[in-house]
């Protein structure tokens, strides 16, 4: 078969993911892998109804427990309806696991170990497989027993005390933010293992967890603290190092402003008819802004409160000021921009219509593919289970 006939299938073509996971963090991860191409199987359990997210929320489609937070995260999958407490659904997982490429957990350390089907208990007989293993504090260390909840990275890895309003109480992020990380950084370490798996023939082992993977996504913040000692304090939207940067209330409503340097400072004044504010010494540049924050945000603040938002971002745009507008969902999936870069799709599933995010990954040679809908919990199972070779061909 030709190259260019691949391309349409995603280059992760071939590649089998036996998909032990649930929630986010894990489906997140398998969902990525598929939309690149792989073939994943979903493993469920029909005892408690499959994964946790087909009860949170209300279905979209009567026949199957399609729940948005459940679509989110599960398309590009087959469901496999199996209880791996019994010693045949054990049996199944080994047969799965000697013909994948990949398999990932998100069972808290050990649980796979009473089953036999853990890392250890799978590595001598698939040689070739990589294992992937995401956990709330990871494998090691003295909280590895205690279960991994978005929320919970939020707090433990400190994310939450850097948001929210400076008076008001530490604030999650709006979605699960430290779930979908998780999930990219595992996608990473997945490609990285492969690779190595295709030059050597060694599988491995890669581990993730969301407290882990929330820590190092502290970045300035944390590198900050790290060398300063100091510790950071919310500041609701505005930045600890640049300023103006924040959102900032109009006239009609918010509006976004990033002036990164003291040249837009200087036409951002210009625009506020506060030119000598540019050349008093307490704002010209950046580090003095940032001393006198309080002071000149009394100014700002109601300076822009005389503007609309269409006003402001107009001029800003015309000045090449970074600005942008506070958008709700309606106006966010009605915009030309969404339309022109397809992070909208529809799939259709038993003749129902599922809308879902687009991948927002662009590749020029081996695109993203949208093959299958998330499915019904075991819609898959007849067809996997009753042949030798349980994943799709090549």
């Amino acid at each position: 078969m030709a190259v260019s006939d691949l391309l349409p299938h995603g280059a992760l073509r071939g590649v089998k993911v036996l998909d032990l996971t649930r929630i986010l963090a894990g489906p997140t991860t398998t969902q990525l892998l598929g939309d690149l191409g792989a073939d994943v199987i979903k493993v469920e359990n029909p005892g408690t109804g499959g994964d946790d997210t087909r009860q949170w929320g209300t279905s979209v489609a009567e026949d199957a427990d399609l729940t948005p937070y459940f679509m989110a995260a599960n398309r590009n999958k087959r469901s496999l309806a199996l209880d791996i407490s019994q010693p045949e659904g054990q049996q199944i997982i080994r047969r799965l696991a000697a013909q994948a490429d990949v398999l990932m957990e998100n069972f808290k350390p050990g649980g796979l170990a009473r089953y036999g089907l853990d890392y250890d208990s799978l590595r001598d007989s698939c040689p070739r497989l990589v294992y992937g293993s995401i956990s709330g504090y990871g494998q090691t260390g003295p909280n590895r027993e205690k279960p991994g909840y978005d929320l919970m990275a939020q707090g433990y890895g400190g994310m939450m005390s850097l948001t929210g309003a400076p008076d008001g109480a530490p604030m999650k992020a709006g979605v699960g933010i430290a779930d979908v990380m998780c999930g990219m950084y595992a996608a990473v370490g997945i490609l990285s293992a492969l690779r190595h798996r295709d030059l050597t023939g060694e599988g491995q082992q890669v581990e993730v967890a969301l407290v882990d993977s929330q820590i190092a996504w502290l970045i300035n913040e944390g590198v900050g603290y790290l060398n300063t000692g100091q510790l950071p304090v919310r500041r609701g939207n505005e930045h600890p190092s640049i300023l103006p940067y924040g959102t900032y209330a109009t006239s009609d409503g918010h509006v976004i402003l990033a002036v990164g340097n003291d040249r837009q400072f200087r036409r951002f004044m210009r625009f506020l008819a506060l030119e000598g504010l540019a050349d008093d010494p307490r704002f010209a540049t950046n580090p003095a802004r940032l001393d006198n924050r309080m002071a000149l945000n009394d100014i700002l603040i109601p300076a822009l409160r005389r503007h609309s938002t269409d006003a402001v971002i107009a001029a800003m745009e015309a000045a090449k000021v970074p600005v942008g507008p506070v958008q709700t969902l309606d106006q966010v999936f009605a915009s030309d921009q969404v339309a022109a870069r397809d992070l909208v799709i529809t799939m259709e599933s038993n003749g129902t219509p599922l809308k879902l995010l687009g991948n927002p990954l662009k590749f020029s040679r081996t695109p993203v593919t949208y093959r299958k809908p998330p499915p019904a919990c075991g819609a898959d199972s007849d067809g996997i289970l009753a042949t030798d070779r349980p994943f799709e061909d090549d």
